[in-house]
Parts: structure tokens; sequence; C-alpha cells
């Protein structure tokens, strides 16, 4: 069955009318959607938080090279096809990109018809060989509606966007800030918006206990799903239920490869994360998301200034104008993974 996902293209070059004229090219001949970065750093950032069919790169690039960065996703498992662009026509240059793993070289000025077609023929063998990432599956785990899309709404928003299954496991039905029935409906509205799972149960809203009971209704879901990445809250929140949902959390997903926690309103200072989701396309859907939270509307913390603001400031320590941030519990570390672990890039957060 030939694959029908729209072609993914990573463009990293310094040179700005370099850029314009390459993500031009494979966008209006090659029918392909482009993102264009302008350093190796960023480009990291960029593949291990999205999914891309194919990387064209420039060599010569600010701190990173383009040759580092293709051992660099070789050294990950990646087989992602790789174009690499040179103005200096030399055979070393060649034989080192060829080395590093570099399905193909072209040199500066490029022809934009050998540009497309090899383009195009790289994308479509890799699609033969099953090259893509296989799915994640996501829990995201809250104590309350709304709580998981105020913490990690555009990151799942991106993981439904490349394919991803995501189920949202709320454990109470908020009876303590408004009324359960309609709260129940304002879940599934949101859940609806990105084409989530929902599971909601029924524990007594501010009084989760005993941890057991906590405990063993996420185990039930996480046998369920088998999620291989999940989502909960920080230990660091002043608000006793959401700290019950981390505890338990902790204990029934032990067996989870990634556990990242989210930031709520509650959360204290102590919340120190290390790792910043770059949600840039997907800020506008966690608007949506919240904005299925009807009888929540009255709060600051909802309104679409105060949720672009709090995302805008997070971006600071990673890439991209908007961030969530995520405290790791455990992470593998592995391209395809979401979410990027920007501490090997800029060095430790200045939060820690």
């Amino acid at each position: 069955m030939e694959d029908a996902r729209p072609v993914r293209v990573l463009v990293v070059e310094d040179d700005p009318d370099a850029a314009i004229y390459v993500a031009t090219v494979l966008r209006r001949t090659g029918g392909m959607e482009t993102a264009v970065v302008e350093d190796g750093v960023s480009a990291l950032a960029r593949l291990r938080a999205e999914r891309f069919d194919l990387l064209v790169t420039d060599i010569e690039l600010p701190g990173m090279s383009g040759l580092e960065v293709v051992r660099a996703i070789r050294a990950e498992g990646s087989r992602l096809p790789v174009i690499v662009m040179t103005a200096y026509a030399s055979v070393d240059y060649a034989v080192e990109a060829l080395r590093d793993d570099a399905d193909e070289f072209l040199v500066k000025p490029l022809d934009s018809a050998r540009l497309v077609d090899r383009a195009r023929t790289l994308v479509e063998r890799a699609r033969q060989a099953g090259t893509p990432t296989p799915r994640e599956r996501v829990l995201a785990v809250g104590a309350h509606p709304d709580d998981v899309e105020i913490g990690a709404g555009a990151t799942l928003a991106a993981h439904r966007a490349i394919g991803d299954d995501v189920t949202v496991l709320t454990l109470s039905r908020g009876a303590v800030g408004g009324q359960p029935s309609a709260r129940e409906h304002e879940s599934r509205a949101a859940a609806a918006v990105i084409g989530a799972d929902l599971v909601l149960l029924d524990f007594e809203d501010t009084r989760m206990e005993p941890l057991a009971a906590v405990i063993r209704a996420i185990e039930e879901v996480v046998a369920d799903v088998d999620p291989t990445i999940v989502y909960t809250h920080t230990a660091n929140d002043r608000h006793q239920d959401h700290r019950a949902v981390h505890q338990g959390v902790e204990v029934a997903a032990r067996r989870v490869p990634t556990v990242l926690c989210y930031q709520s309103p509650s959360a204290t200072i102590d919340f120190k994360p290390a790792r910043f989701s770059p949600v840039d396309e997907h800020i506008e859907t966690k608007l949506r998301m919240l904005a299925a939270f009807a009888s929540q509307a009255h709060r600051d913390y909802m309104q679409p200034e105060s949720v672009r603001a709090t995302a805008r400031y997070w971006s600071r320590f990673g890439v991209g104008t908007y961030a969530e941030p995520m405290e790791a519990l455990r992470a593998v570390g592995r391209l395809g993974l979401l979410v990027g672990d920007h501490a090997g890039v800029h060095g430790q957060s200045p939060l820690h």
C-alpha cells in the first residue's frame, strides 16, 4: 500500500537565501512540507522532537557541522535519509559525508530538478524499507479534568499529529471545581479535539486515598494501554491529589521506559524541568482543548494569553516560540521521542 502521508523535510542551512531556495524548491516543485533551522544544535532538537522523512543539511554550520549532526543521529539509531550539501566539491568532503552514512552528496549551486529527484527517491526507498519510527503509545495521567490539558495539552496534540496513540486517564470527575456531569462532558470534548481516548475514573476529589487503590487503578490502565511514554503530575506540587497521582504513577508505571512530569498551576518553585517540548504548531490546539472546559473559563490560568505567555517563557530554554516544560522521572533518550533533551544541548538548565 502506498504511504499517503505528506513528506516532511528538515532543512539545515545558515545562509538565509540558500535556506529559502532549498525549502521553496522542495515545497513548490516536490510538494513536500519543510521546516528550516540554521544550526546543527537546533537541527538535533527538532529531530528529537518531531518526525521527518528527510534531512537536508549543509556541511558548514555554526557550532556543529552537518556531518556531526549525521553522526549524532546515526549513533542514536536513526536511519533517516540524509542529503548533505556543500559549496566545496572536494573528493575528501564527499568521502567523509558518505562514510558518515549520508545518502546523497550535492554540490552548490544546487540543481533544483536533481534535488527534488534525489529527495523523492530517498524518501520512497526509506518508506518501502519501513524506516518511519513505530508509533508511540502515550498515556497522560491527571488527577482532575483539565489537569492533563493544562500541563501537556500541546505535547499530546503533537503526538497525535504524528500518528501516536494517546490515552488520557483522569482519576476524578472534579466535583470540588464544578458539576461532575458537566466536567465529564468537558473532558470528553477536550479529548475529542485531538482524537485521544479518555479513561475517566471516580476517585473523590481532594481525597485520593488510599494510595494503594490509586496505584491499582493506574496499573490497570497501564496494563491495558501498554504505554511507551507516560506524562503525569510533578511531585513538586501543592495539591495533595496531584502528589498522590504522581506517587501512584511512579509505582504503576515502573516498567514504562519514559515517564515525564508536567507543570500545573499549583506546582511549586521546586519544579525543575530539564526537557522542553517545542509546540509552536500545537499551541492553538491546546487552547481549543482548554476551551472545552467552559466551567473553568473564569480561572486565570485558562486564559489564552496566560497559556501562550507561559509557553513562550519556557521556550527560552529550548527551541522555537512555545514550549511545554517537563521533569524527567525516567527517560529513554532516542530519536522519535517527542520531547527533546536539551540538557545536552544548552548545558544544565538555569533552573537546576
